[in-house]
């Protein structure tokens, strides 16, 4: 059995909420941050690769936060970038060659090149949030995030007084287009008339367009919105708060965004499994492989906003939590594409 799957025991197969595009336009720039931090005890060094920048509360933050838990629990210096289309590949190449034996692309759109810079680089084991492709010194972390973007869906098609609700998504890259048909699954599943509207604006970081694309929906009556969208998620919040109708958060817990709409989050926490891999390789024990992560693992939840729960209609938290116990029972599985 793999090691990686052995050690961490894990059953469902899985399926990310990651973000990113895998063309991602050239000009995107490749930072590095500095940490401040005091010079560690070990010469173990990790990175991780994001499509967008850590401050965006949302997908980037929550891998930041999976890094620091390795600088705390290890000791060992840290490095982050950003970096997208054909820049990635030459930010893994140079934190290869500067001595990094651990690399993190934070989405699916970082699994294939990390499989192909591997060969060149076999002192670096390269690690992908998503994708399907291995090697002996590459592999994925699969978060299924499907499972708790299905009970957005409940809980949407549950406080929708209009019968319509939407889905705003930035890349569409595959791991988004399956937590959205998730959305659409648990949406439908509460309730067959339902109509669920979905856009793509192409961008991880525009606020702008995001917004747009959320006010569309909103013309059009749906009142109840999520979104995959990293940075222009705060574009599709600012658009419910003027429309007056509630969002729902992702990948980390949104609810206390300054807009006061999201009335729950869809999230996924990537810290154990960051630091999980780190200590694989640093002990020469990683050989390749999928980690696959779901909400029986604790990686996958879905959080109410306790602030605005009374806003929602009766039975409508109740109904999420049936769900969610069939989830965790295996007496529901949630769809998810694989990839």
């Amino acid at each position: 059995m793999n090691k990686l799957l052995g050690l961490l025991s894990l059953s469902a197969l899985l399926l990310v909420g990651c973000n990113g595009s895998p063309t991602a336009n050239n000009e995107a720039t490749t930072t590095n941050t500095a940490t401040g931090n005091p010079a560690p005890k070990s010469d173990f060094k990790v990175a991780l690769i994001t499509p967008g920048p850590i401050s965006d509360s949302g997908w980037c933050a929550l891998a930041y936060d999976g890094l620091q838990g390795i600088h705390k629990d290890m000791d060992v210096e840290v490095a982050n970038s950003v970096a997208s289309g054909n820049d990635i590949k030459e930010a893994m190449r140079s934190y290869a060659q500067k001595g990094f034996k651990l690399v993190f692309g934070h989405g699916y759109e970082y699994n294939e090149p990390g499989v192909q810079v591997a060969k060149d680089f076999p002192g670096t084991v390269f690690v992908s949030s998503s994708g399907s492709l291995t090697s002996r010194n590459a592999g994925a972390i699969r978060f299924y995030l499907e499972q708790s973007f299905y009970l957005a869906g409940v809980l949407a098609a549950k406080t929708s007084k209009t019968g319509v609700v939407g889905m705003v998504g930035g890349p569409d890259v595959p791991s988004i287009k399956s937590t959205f048909k998730a959305f659409r699954a648990g949406a439908m599943a509460t309730n067959p008339k339902i109509q669920v509207l979905e856009v793509f604006t192409g961008s991880n970081d525009d606020v702008a367009k995001a917004k747009q694309a959320a006010e569309q929906m909103i013309q059009k009556k749906a009142d109840v919105l999520i979104h995959q969208a990293n940075n222009g998620a705060q574009g599709v919040f600012n658009a419910c708060k003027e429309g007056k109708v509630w969002a729902l958060g992702a990948n980390l817990n949104q609810n206390d965004n300054e807009s006061g709409v999201v009335i729950g989050s869809a999230t996924l926490v990537a810290k154990p499994a960051f630091l999980e891999v780190a200590k694989l390789v640093k002990e020469g024990k990683f050989d390749g492989g999928v980690i696959q992560l779901d909400m029986a693992k604790g990686a996958i939840d879905f959080v109410f906003n306790e602030k605005l729960r009374a806003n929602l209609p009766a039975g409508a938290v109740a109904a999420v939590e049936v769900v969610k116990n069939d989830i965790l029972s295996g007496k529901l599985v949630v769809p998810k594409d694989k990839f």
